[in-house]
């Protein structure tokens, strides 16, 4: 049975053709998940099946009485409105009616007139039913039904957010990015409640564990054109890279004749008198079909400068508690990473993942403890919330600060072709950050992340929003990365792919380490609860100023730091000489060793040369680490 219907959907913003007479049906019970790169209007055309953007041309035909529920990429704001409340709205004139009885049942100078009149409308509309499933919906979820809106963090909205869309026993459901700002316990329960729903279901997710899961079939919106492929999404994949393959062989074909048929048009005037003008006709045509084809989007090109290697201890936390508030993060928790380290953390909403990120790299002072950072880092970090962008400035000045040329990897780049390798045309560098999609938001990111070199990648829910194209890359990148990585993530196959080892916040001030990714994890049992708390803030942890909590975890003032003897002392002045020889002696060794002709001496020159070049760098290490620890 069609529920909703679009035939010859025909939508243009600007120059740009969002839908190019598209046809789609959505039957009753189809699964579909919707991909497509970032800013080819997946979104929009949710909007225009539920009805809230009409087309310029073609149909859009809905059958009666359908209730169609859509969760929106952007959160819900900060507004006083209760919990309740907004999940309530969902119901619309039910949502508003129940809203209103309680106030007016908590309040003792109502009329009780007025308050008999209201419930006898709930009643007319079996307001008590829907008023047990509103109450339902925030139970399994865990929200607090009498918090406002204003008094949760990112990940929570996004809970309220998705029980308004549920609460209406949707007959077709539309989901964009459900799983973004969702911990790993809140994506299972989707998982499992998804699997549940009789409605159907059209899914938008850069989450390809959670796309897998929850649909059967799968629909591409490629420059206007939309195909529907019946099956799963491995299957799909299969089909995209035979249909790429055929269209840039039939695309190669086209244009070499295109190529020929010009060469003929300009040849001599022998040719021009017996040339058939219906090959010429036919060449204009040509020349119309090459303008009017939309060449696929390109990909977009990220590439990190490596920095010089760090220490080999790039952070080091011993017997570190914190806690802000009546919030305990870590108990006596003690964690060594090293250069090279490739490290996950995860955990449930409010468990202190980005607060660690903090601890780790100096953000934040340990409440007992001590934390040891290494040398030579240099630092590149992407928070969750995009701090990092002015939202009043466009890409130009928040990434190349405005100037005309940036510096990468030390030759100087012209900025517009910079930002044209993370896929935005020179028509938008001068666009407000504000204006901008998530997506383009997260690769503008990207582009301030790797404009400067880095030794040290600290990456909270780097994946949210990005197309799972980019997503890819991404992968490439940071597996290719030859220095140390940290990230916070919610998306299961990305940690799979990137990390080596994970860190397991539990929400009870308890870490854990565990070898291997997520799904190593997974398959030896291990799974995340979600923490139990009825007043959910933003975990980061809360600004230092005089009005922040004070921590969980009594401050222990620190002892009385150890004096250094005569004899440190003096190894403390004589350590930076002798690191700076030892550095000029490594260079002077690995530039032996670059040399072509190297290896084409003797070999006990090679070998006695290899050797003392693994000495001097082992001679080296120990000397910054002795400067450190002595510093300290």
């Amino acid at each position: 049975m069609q529920l909703v219907r679009l035939e010859k959907a025909l939508l243009r913003y600007g120059d740009q053709v969002l839908l190019d007479h598209v046809d789609l049906s959505i039957e009753a019970g189809s699964r579909i998940g919707l991909l497509g790169r970032n800013g080819e209007g997946k979104s929009t055309l949710l909007k225009v099946i539920a009805g809230s953007v009409a087309l310029d041309d073609g149909q859009r035909w809905q059958r009666p009485s359908t209730r169609i529920a859509r969760l929106e990429q952007v959160l819900p704001d900060r507004e006083q409105m209760t919990v309740f409340d907004f999940v309530a709205s969902g119901l619309e004139k039910t949502g508003e009616l129940l809203s209103r009885f309680l106030k007016l049942s908590t309040d003792p100078n109502t009329d009780l007139k007025v308050l008999a009149r209201v419930q006898e409308e709930l009643e007319q509309l079996d307001g008590w039913r829907l008023r047990s499933t509103v109450e339902s919906v925030l139970s399994q979820l865990d929200l607090p039904a009498d918090n406002s809106l204003s008094e949760l963090s990112g990940g929570w909205r996004r809970r309220a957010a998705l029980a308004r869309a549920l609460v209406g026993d949707p007959d077709v459901l539309l989901l964009d990015e459900p799983t973004n700002h969702l911990d790993i316990p809140a994506i299972d329960w989707l998982q499992r409640e998804l699997a549940e729903l009789k409605c159907a279901l059209i899914l938008i997710s850069h989450d390809r564990r959670f796309l897998r899961e929850s649909v059967d079939s799968i629909a591409e919106l490629d420059r206007g054109h939309l195909t529907v492929w019946q099956g799963d999404y491995a299957g799909f994949l299969r089909y995209r890279d035979e249909a790429e393959t055929a269209e840039a062989s039939s695309n190669a074909l086209f244009d070499k004749k295109l190529a020929q048929e010009e060469r003929w048009i300009r040849q001599g005037i022998q040719a021009r008198r017996t040339r058939n003008e219906g090959r010429v006709r036919a060449l204009k045509a040509m020349r119309e079909a090459r303008r009017a084809r939309r060449d696929k989007q390109g990909r977009a090109r990220f590439h990190l400068d490596a920095a010089e290697r760090s220490g080999k201890r790039v952070a080091e936390l011993i017997d570190v508690s914190y806690g802000y508030g009546d919030k305990l993060i870590l108990k006596d928790c003690s964690l060594l990473i090293e250069r090279g380290d490739r490290i996950g953390i995860v955990g449930p909403n409010g468990a202190g993942k980005s607060t660690l990120l903090q601890l780790v790299t100096g953000g934040l002072s340990a409440s007992q403890g001590t934390i040891k950072l290494g040398t030579s880092l240099e630092v590149a970090y992407i928070d969750q919330l995009r701090s990092q962008l002015d939202p009043d400035k466009n890409l130009i000045d928040n990434i190349c600060e405005g100037r005309e040329y940036i510096s990468i990897n030390g030759k100087q780049k012209h900025s517009i072709s910079y930002l044209g390798e993370f896929l935005f045309a020179p028509a938008r560098v001068r666009t407000p950050i504000r204006t901008l999609s998530g997506g383009e938001q997260n690769r503008a990111i990207l582009a301030k992340l790797f404009s400067k070199p880095a030794n040290l990648l600290i990456l909270d829910e780097p994946t949210n929003d990005l197309d799972i194209e980019s997503l890819e890359l991404l992968e490439e990148l940071l597996v290719s990365f030859t220095g140390t990585i940290i990230v916070v993530s919610h998306d299961r196959e990305f940690l799979d792919n990137v990390v080596t080892s994970l860190l397991i916040l539990t929400g009870d001030g308890l870490l854990d380490e565990q070898a291997g990714g997520y799904s190593d994890w997974e398959a030896r049992g291990g799974r995340l609860v979600a923490i139990d708390h009825h007043a959910p803030r933003d975990e980061i942890a809360a600004p230092k100023n005089d009005d922040s909590p004070a921590p969980a975890v009594p401050v222990v003032p620190n002892q009385r730091p150890k004096k250094l003897s005569y004899i440190d002392k003096l190894e403390l002045e004589r350590l930076p000489n002798e690191i700076e020889a030892l550095e000029q002696e490594l260079a002077r060794y690995q530039s032996l060793v670059e040399d072509p002709a190297f290896y084409e001496q003797q070999r006990e020159v090679v070998n006695e040369a290899l050797t003392k070049l693994a000495t001097v760098e082992k001679d080296l290490e120990a000397k910054l680490e002795r400067w450190m620890e002595l510093e300290d």
